[in-house]
């Protein structure tokens, strides 16, 4: 999972390094004129925009559905385990009060 999410990170940094190449190269030619050749960048900007926007949706549907599963494993290990879990939390808050203490 890690090296997909990576991936994911990596393309979505490379779409929006494009669309800032993209409106620089249309501050440039719209500088001089505002023909053809803007309307085409600006179609082009517009088209990588919308592919960035629905890389972008697919990464965070993707953070959101291993969140939502972390969640799921986490509860079902409480309900199965509840006096570790309380023992652990109880050693936890020990030790966060022994460290604060000390201060």
């Amino acid at each position: 999972m890690n090296s997909e999410t990576d991936v994911a990170k990596e393309k979505l940094v490379a779409d929006f390094k494009a669309i800032v190449a993209d409106t620089e190269e249309l501050l440039h030619v719209t500088a001089g004129q505002a023909g053809e050749k803007a309307g085409a960048v600006r179609d082009r900007i517009q088209q990588r925009l919308r592919l960035a926007k629905a890389e972008f949706d697919l990464v965070e549907a993707g953070a959101l559905r291993r969140a939502r599963n972390a969640a799921w494993a986490t509860d079902s290990y409480v309900y199965a385990h509840p006096w570790t879990t309380a023992g652990i939390a109880a050693a936890a808050g020990l030790l966060i009060g022994m460290l604060i203490s000390r201060r």
